[in-house]
């Protein structure tokens, strides 16, 4: 496997790499390919330790992120996320050959001791007026939700306004 291995406002030690080799590729090495990327990134914020790692494939982007107090503790959380995401994404394979390239033949062969079935609990209607991105913000704000469902009254496309971390606001857009 290829890793690239960065930081955000920490220097990457030696100590930072080999526990990204030890830990996380022992456990990827029986999900993958070798000519699979995978992208560390570590980064520092006041008093928090962050691991992302995205693992990009055919059709998909496997990603995950951690926080805790010790970036090794970290590298360690992050791998279990990262080994569910891929049990559940193998499970919902329809053409295992075209759509799993970067995935070990070993992995997909294995049997699946659990399947974790979606359930939804829920189905909402409503009606949508077109608005612009500022409008739906608002929206988002006065529903108390960290996501809101518009018609963009600019390209009359559904579009997705939502709430980051940061406190800041990104939009989704369709593309065809």
């Amino acid at each position: 496997m290829q890793y690239i291995i960065s930081g955000r406002n920490i220097d990457v030690t030696e100590g930072l790499k080999n526990a990204v080799y030890e830990k996380l590729g022992k456990k990827l090495e029986r999900y993958f390919t070798q000519d699979t990327e995978v992208h560390v990134t570590f980064s520092v914020e006041k008093d928090r330790q962050k691991v992302e790692v995205t693992i990009p494939m055919k059709g998909t982007v496997v990603r995950a992120e951690q926080v805790s107090s010790d970036m090794y503790a970290s590298i360690d959380l992050i791998e279990e996320v990262i080994e569910r995401q891929l049990r559940k994404y193998k499970n919902k394979l329809v053409d295992q050959k075209q759509s799993a390239q970067s995935l070990s033949q070993a992995f997909l062969d294995e049997e699946e001791t659990e399947e974790e079935e979606i359930i939804i609990s829920k189905v909402k209607h409503f009606a949508m007026k077109p608005m612009d991105a500022e409008e739906a913000c608002v929206q988002m704000e006065l529903t108390g939700h960290n996501f809101y469902v518009f018609r963009s009254a600019d390209t009359d496309e559904v579009n997705v306004v939502y709430k980051r971390k940061n406190g800041t606001y990104g939009i989704i857009e369709p593309e065809f």
